[in-house]
């Protein structure tokens, strides 16, 4: 067998999005691009923003030398400062650039994260519904997951949490604004779940880093303002990128910030630089790292996602489908009119509407919609999404 078996099942496990984003291209292949609704890739439409085009003619018209030279593995110093810059400004710590690590994206940040602070054997404790390539991260660094599940509006709860905590967890990992949901997790939730977590590590004598994957903090709805995780608990880090609020998925381009409180910060930092080179990311691309510096106070246009979460929320609701409306990202995960969701997909597709089964996030009976998408792909789904119901209550 030329694929080891494990990876064999973990492929099987992790399809679903992209068997989906696949099937999309062979439908649109036979129907015509405007007849299918892809609703199955959170792959932003959106371009980014104009500032963003300033500063790649800036660095592109440079003589500057050196500018794509290796750097230090954590990054520049002055893109690092210029992260902690603003995150001492949305938080009032005294973040410094020391306290950042520069990554290829949220999901190099997180396996730098996990490299770093698991042991063999060690637990992440995630959240139902989850991003299935947790649970494939922290198998790449040894450890393995223990899913706690959420109440009926997809908030942690904290009974389920304190049972899921074992004296082999490491980390706590969250996720908000969510994906699949859309959910954001209040100030008051995260608090508890420091609680949660500071009376377990008393328990069993251990230390659990609160992690934070939170690369849709910058997609919130209704003026809401984002609830940071750094006061619920001293052992806290964020994994972020600009692959969301700057629409740059492809440029592979994150970070990862250590909470000042974070009792020896400093060997964590060095870990986290450490395995970002080992690991073989060896430092976040630098023409990114050369933009980003400038752009901390930018975000693509968010009124945009908005829109689209109240024209479909509307739409979907008055069909008749039971959805939690989402307060950030640009996800929604309604509730399957079937117990089988992946059946319900199929009819869905047969009217070439495109989604994600909740069987890949870990809840079965749901399905994800992503809605960064053309206001013409929103609209031209709604009848698949009328009759896939309808046909239910046949």
């Amino acid at each position: 067998m030329a694929v080891a078996r494990k990876i064999h099942e973990f492929m099987e496990q992790g399809s679903w999005i992209r068997k989906m984003f696949e099937e999309g291209i062979a439908l649109k292949q036979q129907f015509g691009e405007d007849n299918v609704f892809d609703l199955s890739l959170g792959n932003p439409i959106m371009e980014p923003p104009p500032q963003f085009f300033e500063e790649l003619r800036r660095i592109a018209n440079s003589s500057e030398t050196g500018m794509h030279r290796y750097m230090p593995n954590a990054g520049y110093p002055d893109a690092r400062a210029a992260v902690a810059a603003g995150l001492a400004q949305e938080t009032g710590m005294s973040f410094t650039g020391d306290h950042v690590v520069l990554t290829c994206g949220a999901g190099g940040a997180l396996n730098v994260i996990m490299k770093t602070l698991l042991d063999p054997g060690d637990e992440v404790v995630i959240f139902a519904p989850y991003f299935v390539e947790y649970m494939f991260y922290a198998d790449n660094q040894g450890g393995t997951c223990r899913v706690a599940p959420t109440d009926e509006n997809w908030l942690p709860d904290l009974d389920a949490l304190a049972t899921a905590i074992t004296p082999k967890t490491s980390i706590v990992l969250v996720n908000s604004p969510n994906n699949p949901t859309g959910v954001v997790y209040s100030a008051e939730i995260l608090a508890g779940i420091g609680e949660v977590i500071r009376a377990k590590e008393a328990e069993f004598g251990t230390e659990i880093s609160l992690v934070s994957d939170e690369p849709y903090r910058k997609l919130l709805f209704d003026g809401a303002e984002y609830p940071q995780i750094f006061p619920h608990h001293p052992r806290s880090i964020v994994a972020t990128s600009h692959s969301k609020d700057l629409a740059l998925p492809g440029e592979r381009i994150g970070m990862i910030a250590v909470s000042p409180d974070y009792p020896d910060g400093e060997d964590v930092v060095d870990g986290l630089t450490f395995c970002n080179r080992t690991l073989g990311f060896v430092n976040a691309p630098a023409l990114m790292q050369h933009i980003i510096g400038r752009l901390q106070d930018v975000t693509i246009d968010v009124g945009e996602y908005e829109s689209s979460r109240d024209f479909l929320y509307s739409a979907l609701t008055d069909i008749g489908y039971s959805v939690v409306r989402p307060d950030g990202a640009f996800y929604m995960f309604p509730r399957s009119p079937i117990e089988d969701d992946v059946a319900f997909v199929d009819q869905l597709k047969q009217h070439r509407v495109l989604v994600v089964p909740g069987a890949g996030f870990g809840m079965p009976g749901h399905f994800r919609i992503s809605f960064c998408v053309s206001e013409a792909t929103l609209q031209g789904s709604l009848e698949g999404f009328r009759q896939a119901f309808n046909a239910t209550s046949d």
